[in-house]
């Protein structure tokens, strides 16, 4: 995809490899057990379907469904970094097509292919302990990982995270597995209810990345500084520091609050920050506000049909948001800030909020407006504020 001479920017078998290689190993469990595990997750995504729909009035458009696959932490890493590659083919070529066809970059292409994927390899395998469902939106099928027919979607649900918190937790593993699963779907039908969303996110992100003005050397340094801050280690011209955060449904999500260092270093900053110019704050907050929605939208629905089929439910998600609260130790707080994971616990909290309030305003139909186009989306200032949402979308001629 982005070779110059045989070397490519990043190497993504590499990252693969590092990242399987150095993932934790999962908690101790028989291969009677495992089965059980894989069968049962399985078996509540699709009870889960049923579910959600009926409780959301969303319906898969035709031709739009997508499979769910019961993977472990090795391959999460594999789906994630097939992911990366497809959606960051354009902003490569870019740094390719800069770097130059000359011994010299060929060269530089060769070496940073190999760090950057370790570096990136380095990253996944810390993520890959603490994801405990995701619905991959752009997902290219493989042999090992299928996706949907037209190259859009699948969802991932990591079996040994699931096991490691709901032993941790204490609470009962069936209901837990299907309180996961309710969430998780909840984003299946969204983007399979929804067909333009896919593709109304994808051109938010690659207009992004249109605007990133980074070279290939740019880039490796700022996964350095991620990776020196996961194993201890503080770039101090940068002043890189950190609290709190983590990514689908989580075992740690959190808030990013991406305040400025007085002098001007990265301290409270993320890479995404680190990159930034003006458009891309620009897309980056309506991007923030769509996550939100969908997000805050999977734990609404998580609360209101679990309840109905998840006898402990309550104990569930008492512990769960403990969990949450209680956050990491020093370490990963510096990593996960330093990523920007921690915008999750936001967006789960946020954008809850907006959407119950809308639905307690107009009900669950007059909701489903927001499926409509983007331009019915809520802004950020919306997620915050529900009430200018239901003003604009619900109070004017056409929406």
């Amino acid at each position: 995809m982005t070779s110059i001479g045989g070397a490519e920017m990043v190497d993504w078998k590499l990252a693969v490899a590092t990242g399987s290689r150095l993932a934790r190993p999962g908690p101790e469990i028989s291969r009677d057990e495992a089965r059980e595990v894989v069968a049962e997750l399985r078996g509540h995504a699709i009870a889960a379907e049923a579910h959600v729909r009926a409780f959301t009035g969303m319906a898969t458009a035709e031709g739009h469904d997508t499979p769910v696959l019961v993977v472990d932490r090795p391959g999460w890493i594999e789906a994630n970094v097939a992911g990366f590659r497809s959606l960051l083919k354009p902003l490569m070529a870019k740094m390719r097509a800069r770097r130059g066809n000359g011994p010299g970059g060929v060269i530089a292409g060769a070496v940073g292919g190999k760090v950057t994927g370790v570096e990136l390899g380095v990253l996944l395998s810390f993520l890959s302990s603490r994801v405990l469902g995701q619905y991959e939106t752009f997902a290219p099928a493989s042999r090992e990982l299928p996706g949907a027919p037209d190259g859009g979607g699948r969802l991932l649900l990591v079996a040994p995270n699931i096991v490691h918190v709901e032993r941790e937790l204490g609470v009962d593993p069936h209901d837990f597995r299907l309180w996961v699963c309710l969430h998780e779907e909840t984003h299946r039908t969204q983007f399979t209810a929804v067909p333009w969303l896919r593709d109304h996110l994808e051109a938010e992100i690659q207009a992004f990345l249109a605007e990133t003005d980074v070279d290939a050397g740019t880039l490796l340094e700022r996964l350095s500084d991620a990776v020196q801050a996961f194993t201890g280690g503080r770039r101090e011209e940068t002043g890189t520091a950190g609290t709190t955060a983590t990514t689908g449904t989580e075992t740690d999500p959190g808030a990013r609050s991406g305040a400025h260092a007085p002098d001007g270093g990265t301290e409270g900053r993320s890479l995404v920050d680190l990159v930034q110019t003006p458009a891309q704050r620009e897309i980056l907050a309506r991007v923030t506000a769509v996550m939100s929605l969908l997000e805050g939208h999977a734990d609404y629905v998580m609360d209101g049909v679990g309840p109905q089929i998840v006898p402990s439910v309550v104990e569930i998600r008492e512990k769960f948001q403990r969990r949450r609260a209680a956050g990491a130790n020093r370490l990963d707080q510096i990593l996960r800030r330093l990523l920007g994971l921690d915008a999750k616990l936001r967006q789960y909290r946020d954008g809850e909020r907006f959407v119950r309030a809308v639905v307690e305003e107009v009900g669950m139909e007059g909701f489903n407006r927001v499926w409509t186009s983007p331009n019915t989306l809520p802004t950020a200032n919306e997620i915050t504020h529900p009430a200018e949402w239901i003003a604009r979308v619900h109070r004017t001629p056409e929406a």
